[in-house]
């Protein structure tokens, strides 16, 4: 029988521990340590601490710096499960130096101090800079929305709220009335009692909150022209509904910058709407803002840099604020894929992509696939027959809307006739109706038309083609690879600092990767 060395599991052993040893050059660890160490200034964060004049000793900001950068690099948010790594992960006692913060002190850290952590994204990103890691040839936005510490069952506007507590009202009244029938009753009606008093007590707590949330709340109004009031959260009222590819959620959309040439993110915000057309020009000044402060460059949207963004990012007000500022922006609308020949057979390939939802309507033949002519105020519909123009409205300074109607005659014969028109019997009467469609045209050039030349030119569909390839492997690598894919914190501040510290994660590792830090 071989003869094996023996050993065991539950033994002890006194180990001698050479912490900087612990810390391997090009790793995530090892580059961390030596930033935060040797390039970061920490002043920042010593606002808040007054115990200079007696007082028990405060853990170093670096200390908890690191643990918490390098514990979000591994997936791990609570501060809980980072303070039992710090007392048996041994990369952990490395950093922070064999000391263990309690997690209310992690915790705090990390709300407390939102300023603080703009202040080291910042310097990180000038870093990068000297790294020679960022290009700033092309930037491409994007937001990544993710859930936050607040339930989205207690949201709604403030009548829906105000209903919500007179529903809760007459609950513990029911429970109330029900508990003092079962006054003098048997024994065995005491686990009913129980259950009743406790529910009672669940009841008044939830109304107390929305009672006391609606005393001192104002009615919560969206973005826009008309703004209208949108949906309050008991928990978090800076916060939002937001509609996902997994489903509504109450959360914060984390929109980040990324420069091309090796997707560093230059700039960072959270922002409590689902809608992100509003949070354009807000990133742009802050990019802009960030690089003159930081002394990258004096003006870098003024350089000729490029700015792409999806569809999301696109409206009216966007594209003339661009085309003012003389920014070199390509952000499509939604309609651009429809205008590219490219795309011209998808519909015979995959199918509509929208159809009608709305029960009760019967979908048809959607106006983009009828032929207008501005120029001759003309309309064909799909099968070649001419249309005859209706109606004619001016629907402001430089906007015209056309409407059109087919004739009876070649509505009444159409092949397609079922499938064109909601109610095709009434093409077969004499006082009925051919099939209608309206469009709207711009009669004279505007930033919405100026910017859908550029996208539609060939050299905007090359540099638009780039945007997914910067920015959502950004996201990836930090919602997917890292796990950071929900916020633990409330409050749009917070939420943001938080947001900095997770996009600090994947600049720390691109320097890891293509850096010198040393």
């Amino acid at each position: 029988m071989p003869n094996f060395k023996k050993y065991d599991y539950s033994q002890s052993a006194m180990v001698v521990i050479d912490f900087e040893e612990q810390l391997q050059p090009g790793t995530f660890e090892f580059t961390l340590h030596r930033l935060i160490d040797d390039h970061i200034d920490l002043s920042a964060f010593h606002e808040k601490y007054k115990n200079d004049a007696g007082g028990r000793s405060a853990y170093d900001p670096a200390i908890l710096l690191k643990i918490i950068l390098y514990a979000y690099a591994k997936g791990i948010t609570s501060s809980r499960e980072i303070q039992w790594q710090c007392e048996h992960n041994i990369i952990f006692k490395a950093l922070s130096c064999d000391s263990v913060p309690h997690f209310t002190s992690i915790a705090s850290f990390v709300s407390s101090y939102p300023d603080a952590i703009e202040s080291v994204f910042e310097q990180v990103l000038l870093v990068c800079d000297q790294q020679g890691l960022l290009g700033n040839e092309l930037f491409a936005i994007d937001g990544c929305k993710m859930s936050s510490n607040a339930a989205k069952e207690h949201s709604g506007t403030l009548e829906e709220l105000s209903q919500k507590r007179d529903k809760i009202k007459r609950k513990i009244r029911s429970c109330l009335k029900e508990h003092r029938n079962l006054d003098g009753r048997k024994p065995t009606e005491r686990d009913r009692k129980r259950q009743l008093q406790k529910a009672s007590d669940t009841l008044s707590k939830e109304f107390d909150r929305i009672d006391q949330f609606l005393k001192t709340a104002t009615p919560r109004m969206g973005q826009g022209k008309r703004p209208k009031e949108v949906k309050s959260n008991i928990t978090d009222n800076e916060s939002a509904k937001m509609t996902t590819s997994k489903g509504t959620i109450q959360g914060y959309n984390g929109v980040a910058t990324v420069d091309k040439k090796h997707q560093i993110i230059v700039d960072a915000q959270a922002f409590g709407e689902g809608q992100e057309h509003h949070t354009l020009k807000p990133v742009l000044t802050s990019i802009e803002n960030r690089y003159r402060k930081v002394g990258i460059h004096p003006g870098i949207l003024k350089s000729g840099v490029i700015v792409t963004a999806d569809t999301g990012f696109s409206n009216g007000a966007n594209d003339a604020y661009l085309k003012d500022e003389g920014i070199n922006a390509y952000i499509p609308d939604n309609r651009f894929r429809s205008r590219d020949k490219i795309f011209g057979h998808q519909k015979e390939k995959y199918g509509k992509r929208h159809q009608d939802t709305v029960k009760g309507i019967k979908p048809v033949i959607p106006s983009s696939e009828f032929t207008f002519n501005l120029k001759r105020k003309t309309c064909k519909c799909p099968e070649g027959k001419r249309m005859w123009l209706k109606h004619e409205y001016r629907q402001g300074p430089g906007r015209i809307q056309l409407h059109f109607e087919g004739k009876l005659t070649d509505c009444r014969r159409c092949p397609r006739k079922n499938e064109c028109m909601r109610n095709p019997s009434s093409a077969d009467t004499r006082e009925g109706h051919g099939r209608q469609v309206s469009k709207t045209f711009s009669i004279h050039a505007n930033a919405t038309d100026w910017m859908k030349c550029r996208v539609d030119s060939k050299q905007g569909k090359a540099i638009y083609g780039h945007r997914m390839s910067v920015v959502e492997p950004v996201f990836g690598n930090i919602g997917t690879n890292k796990g950071l894919n929900r916020f633990s914190l409330r409050g749009k501040h917070k939420v943001q600092g938080q947001w900095q510290l997770y996009c600090l994660v994947h600049n720390i590792e691109k320097l890891a990767n293509y850096g010198a830090v040393a």
